[in-house]
């Protein structure tokens, strides 16, 4: 008689690769949906032209690797990093800046390392900071929500200004910093708060707009949590640890500090903890080494905010954290049932 032996592991995943990433797909459709409605067309624009040649290279990168190309188109995981990466872009983003962050994204962020399991850092992460940096004027070519400028791109108007057949100068009343470029703008030129937050670009909590597409964003974020997608600690620890410095430095200095509501509503900060940081390729795997791990990425959103160059600092805080996941597991390994410690 011949024995079978099955190795480890031998309870099956409850939920596959591509059914997290449909997850994922749903959770994002609230905020995306959001923005579409205060930014225009130049968002879904994005988003298709992201998806489509991230599924172009996914495609190449796999024939290259001698990979079978079906099973990885179909398991959403390119859609999902595409997706992720076109929501960091300028609505509107010319279609060639577009086709090098995905490029760099499913190339040098993905397949460099081995492919999907194998990544470092976050693929979408790594397109989007090779493209602020390598691109600034583009980069920071952002556009003022409808309800402020009284007017909006049509769709054909940013397909036009996508593939060049316009030019963007002619639009350039709709143009504008984000609140938080004009926040630490104002700081830079010894401002109150209160006089910084005049500008029309303020609403309630945060930006105009940009408060609602961060709701929506939670509502995805607790749509990841009901499905376990996702676990709470990263983006409760994202979260706290932005909120730590925010508070503190609210309370020392609230004439020039904006409000810690300020810094959860605006910006990516709420989509960067339950969407990016969560990414269970380069995020620490220990519920322990989570915390850290979360904390320390909204820690350095903050302090990249406040005292950094860049007014948003998702990307670069996913990345620093992307290098430690590693270090942080090391030191946060459960203890082995039944071991002993030596002093024992």
């Amino acid at each position: 008689m011949t024995s079978v032996m099955v190795s480890s592991p031998y309870v099956s995943p409850s939920k596959s690769l591509r059914q997290l990433m449909i997850n994922v797909i749903i959770g994002l459709i609230p905020g995306t949906l959001a923005y579409i409605w205060f930014f225009g067309y130049g968002v879904m624009v994005n988003i298709i032209l992201a998806i489509a040649f991230a599924l172009i290279f996914e495609a190449i990168a796999l024939k290259l690797r001698d990979k079978p190309i079906r099973p990885h188109l179909t398991d959403f995981s390119a859609v999902v990093a595409a997706w992720l990466f076109a929501l960091c872009l300028p609505m509107n983003s010319p279609w060639w800046l577009v086709l090098i962050g995905i490029g760099f994204t499913m190339i040098a962020g993905k397949h460099l390392y081995g492919g999907l399991g194998f990544n470092p850092f976050n693929p979408a992460m790594v397109g989007y900071v090779v493209l602020l940096i390598s691109f600034p004027k583009e980069m920071t070519t952002w556009y003022l929500p409808e309800v402020i400028s009284g007017d909006s791109l049509s769709l054909l108007d940013s397909l036009a200004y996508s593939f060049g057949f316009a030019d963007i100068q002619q639009w350039d009343a709709l143009s504008s910093a984000t609140p938080l470029d004009q926040y630490k703008t104002g700081l830079t030129q010894d401002l109150a708060a209160s006089e910084i937050f005049q500008s029309p670009v303020f609403g309630t909590l945060g930006g105009v707009g940009w408060e609602w597409i961060a709701g929506g964003w939670l509502i995805g974020g607790a749509w990841l949590l009901i499905s376990r997608t996702i676990n709470w600690h990263i983006p409760v620890a994202v979260l706290v640890g932005l909120l730590i410095f925010a508070i503190g430095e609210y309370i020392s200095d609230p004439g020039t500090r904006a409000s810690p509501l300020f810094h959860l509503f605006s910006g990516s900060i709420i989509i960067g903890a339950f969407f990016i940081a969560t990414d269970p390729v380069t995020a620490a795997t220990t519920n322990k080494g989570r915390i850290i791990y979360g904390m320390m990425i909204g820690m350095l959103i903050y302090i990249i905010r406040s005292w950094g160059g860049y007014p948003d600092g998702v990307a670069f805080a996913v990345l620093l954290a992307n290098m430690c996941a590693p270090f942080i597991d090391y030191y946060t390994q459960p203890r082995i049932y039944g071991s002993q410690d030596k002093d024992e």
